[in-house]
């Protein structure tokens, strides 16, 4: 039997191996075909008998061929050969399996020359050069630990971090209180673990964070959405049947309004009350512009029913992949023990270079700094769409690195952000932030990672396109409106 192969030249091993697979698998070699002798595959290839012999043998031992005694090598009888497979094609994926959830509002690619808005894009402002320089000639100068280090995190991390809390965000904790993980979903994904199980019903805000609602129902919780106002998660609506509530009341994702303190002291009243657990995810709260935050939820707690949720990937750099939980001690014990069996650790070069960077001041003056570029970008989009405000009102310029632009009349969201992306501008329409019925319509603005002058071209694009939308509508005979 003559056997061709896609090889150069004289084959190595592994390319020879993995072209007779390819031959079985796509029945060019069939179920009990004989295959040449080890002598003159040799000769046919110009390679040594030797090589073709380990590659036989390699097979053999994978179950594609049989040696029979005496007579020779052989295509294995009981292999299962897959029809029509072609190398380089991928196969289709099985017809029950999900199909993946898009992006958080918003589309994974950026062409040039565009202005994307969308939620999707998550950039952040660098830190300086000679800071980042500084943070890692600190751990330069010491020597790794010999072990993997405490499922907690670095001692000298979690003190910072203690530290920094406490100056912060009014949160009196210890650095035993502190857990660190790798990334903010990560640290919630951890709660959800030790504390859920399947089908416990959890209250999420409506519209609120896509990830956080993906990550709840990975754990197998049953989402309750309770409705957000200009005050926060509306706490009457709660009832008594959520186990638990997860929210975010410094900058409330993706309106961007601010829990009131009546309404943190009536969640945290429900939570003592009826003896139930409240996820406090504090993404953003060091990006402030308009006067201090209010003190962190758990930081008004008395009963032990709050789980403080922290991450640096909105204020340093997503990619370092660095958040933490603030633990009742009750929690502590399940937390630890999920982190010892699952082994996830943050690396330790990076737990201590974020600890220089706290204990230097560092950290504080990155914040000031990028804090004033981002109220730049936050007045250019302001004066830009002002000509809009009629007909669109600007929500949730406090904080964070996003803006929600509120329609005041009956328009389509989705229409509108269609002829926005047509003119080169893209945005993130509110209605899939939704578990329900949307209640309000407008679009999601994030301008962290563009320029002030992307921002105000953007902006002006957006708001002509509000503004033309308006006058065809008025144009409309009223007979003929939806």
């Amino acid at each position: 039997m003559e056997l061709s192969f896609a090889v150069q030249g004289k084959p190595r091993a592994h390319e020879l191996a993995q072209q007779i697979r390819l031959a079985i698998l796509e029945g060019r070699l069939r179920a009990g075909a004989r295959l040449p002798s080890t002598r003159s595959l040799a000769q046919s290839l110009g390679c040594s008998r030797t090589l073709v012999t380990a590659v036989y043998e390699e097979l053999v031992a994978e179950g594609y061929l049989e040696a029979r005694r005496g007579s020779g090598t052989y295509v294995a009888a009981e292999l299962p050969v897959a029809s029509g497979i072609t190398e380089g094609v991928a196969s289709p994926p099985p017809e029950w399996l999900e199909p993946l959830r898009g992006p958080d509002g918003g589309h994974p690619g950026q062409d040039e020359g565009w202005v994307d808005f969308t939620l999707a894009r998550q950039v952040v402002e660098p830190v300086s050069q000679r800071s980042w320089a500084r943070m890692w000639r600190a751990v330069g100068r010491q020597s790794p630990p010999r072990d993997a280090g405490p499922p907690e995190g670095d001692p000298g991390l979690r003190e910072a971090l203690a530290g920094y809390l406490g100056r912060a965000r009014g949160l009196r904790c210890s650095p035993q209180d502190i857990v660190v993980t790798t990334g903010g979903v990560r640290a919630l994904d951890l709660v959800a673990q030790a504390v859920l199980r399947p089908g416990d019903p959890v209250a999420v805000e409506e519209p609120g964070y896509p990830a956080a609602r993906r990550t709840l129902e990975d754990r197998r919780a049953r989402l309750v959405p309770v409705r957000v106002d200009e005050d926060g998660l509306r706490v009457a609506d709660l009832g008594t049947g959520p186990l638990a509530a997860y929210v975010t009341p410094s900058h409330q994702y993706p309106l961007g309004v601010r829990m009131s303190v009546g309404r943190r002291a009536a969640l945290l009243e429900w939570a003592a009350r009826h003896d139930r657990l409240v996820v406090e995810d504090d993404y953003d709260s060091e990006l402030r512009f308009d006067g201090p935050p209010l003190p962190a939820l758990a930081g008004m707690d008395r009963a032990g029913r709050v789980v403080y949720v922290g991450t640096f990937s909105k204020v340093l750099a997503p990619g370092l992949r660095l958040g933490y939980v603030v633990a009742p001690r009750w929690l502590r014990e399940r937390l630890l023990r999920l982190r010892e069996r699952s082994g996830d650790r943050v690396p330790w070069p990076v737990q201590r270079a974020l600890a220089a960077f706290l204990a230097s001041g560092d950290f504080d003056r990155h914040v000031r700094r990028v804090r004033r570029q981002y109220a730049e970008r936050r007045s250019a989009l302001r004066e830009a769409l002002q000509p809009a405000s009629r007909i669109a009102r600007l929500g949730g310029m406090e904080a964070g690195l996003h803006a929600f632009l509120e329609f005041t009349a009956e328009v389509d969201e989705l229409q509108l952000a269609e002829l926005a992306r047509r003119r080169g501008v893209r945005v993130s329409p509110l209605a899939p932030f939704y578990l329900g019925t949307p209640d309000r319509r407008g679009w999601l603005l994030a301008y962290g990672g563009l320029s002030t002058q992307q921002v105000w071209w953007g902006a002006r694009v957006l708001a002509e396109v509000l503004l033309e939308s308006a006058e065809l509508h008025a144009r409309e005979p009223v007979g003929s409106r939806p």
